[in-house]
């Protein structure tokens, strides 16, 4: 095993956020090391929390890790944040938002850029939860960017995903999509004091019953929990609730479903990665340039798909 991993396991900060650079930048040192930390996996909570941009999520986060810290349990927090089409940059602000956890030894915080990935999280971020795992963190929090119509990724990485709404920003309509319904084990309804915070609640209660949906588990109901977070509302509760829907997954199969279907996810993803770099450097080595065939394709002199066809007979 090598001195990088076993300092990661040891739970060196320094090592840990040396290693999530190499795999944010898909260098091949990260990988290897992933392979070495992998049986040392498996034993963190995570938690996914996603939801519409201004609902309170880094909040959220904020005061779920101080609560945590509380009860003594170290904390990995993951933030994403959205990458720019045009330079591929990110402001990465997430940290700035969770100042108070800075200096704090049981806490580690790393913000990750999207990386123009579709569902909200790079493909980077499963990884380092990994890590974090492997440092030996109890829990793990990630925030993803913002929940739309189709950005569910989360729930193929988390044990639990708490979907954040507050009342007034249209979201009962957004709990008429059925996405949004079947990602949620648990909706937090933030910002609660203002109006129509329990219409909200009412809202999402009619969808649910209306739609015949209690999450990806058809025995366990989904919570609604009301919160302030700004004002350390209700935040005990969120958690309670959290914590009642990890320990029924873990208390039958549920616990297992889910790995399974985080480690399906995951090997489709690497199988994706692979081939597409193997289908590019076939096209590289037959002479072609990627910025060639996509002037070619969009001269018509040819179709994207016959040249996949043939990047494709490897």
């Amino acid at each position: 095993m090598s001195a990088l991993t076993d300092r990661v396991l040891a739970g060196d900060v320094r090592a840990a956020a040396r290693l999530m650079r190499l795999i944010d930048d898909a260098q091949p040192e990260a990988e290897a090391a992933l392979r070495e930390l992998w049986p040392k996996t498996g034993r963190a909570q995570i938690v996914g929390i996603t939801g519409n941009p201004g609902a309170g999520k880094s909040t959220l986060v904020d005061r779920l890790v101080a609560h945590l810290r509380a009860q003594g349990k170290s904390v990995g927090v993951l933030a994403v944040d959205p990458t720019s089409p045009f330079t591929g940059g990110a402001i990465l602000g997430d940290r700035i938002r969770m100042q108070d956890h800075a200096l704090d030894p049981g806490v580690f915080i790393r913000s990750l850029a999207t990386r123009g990935q579709l569902g909200g999280l790079s493909r980077a971020t499963s990884d380092c939860a990994r890590v974090l795992d492997a440092m030996g963190k109890d829990v793990v929090l990630i925030e993803t960017v913002g929940v739309g119509q189709d950005e569910v990724e989360i729930c193929r990485l988390a044990h639990t995903t708490v979907v954040v709404v507050v009342p007034g920003l249209g979201d009962d309509i957004q709990a008429i999509k059925a996405g949004i319904l079947e990602v949620a084990d648990l909706f937090a309804v933030n910002k609660s004091d203002r109006e129509g915070a329990d219409r909200t609640v009412r809202d999402l209660r009619s969808m649910l019953e209306l739609n015949h949906v209690t999450g990806r588990d058809a025995a366990h109901e989904i919570a609604i929990v009301k919160c302030v977070a700004s004002r350390d509302e209700g935040v005990v509760d969120v958690w309670s609730a959290i914590e009642a829907h990890y320990q029924w997954l873990r208390g039958g199969a549920g616990l297992l479903e889910r790995e399974t279907q985080r480690a399906r996810h995951e090997l489709v993803e690497v199988l994706r990665e692979r081939l597409l770099r193997v289908a590019l450097q076939k096209l590289a080595g037959d002479g072609a340039r990627l910025d060639d065939l996509a002037l070619r394709i969009a001269r018509r002199e040819t179709d994207p798909y016959s040249i996949a066809d043939e990047a494709a007979r490897l």
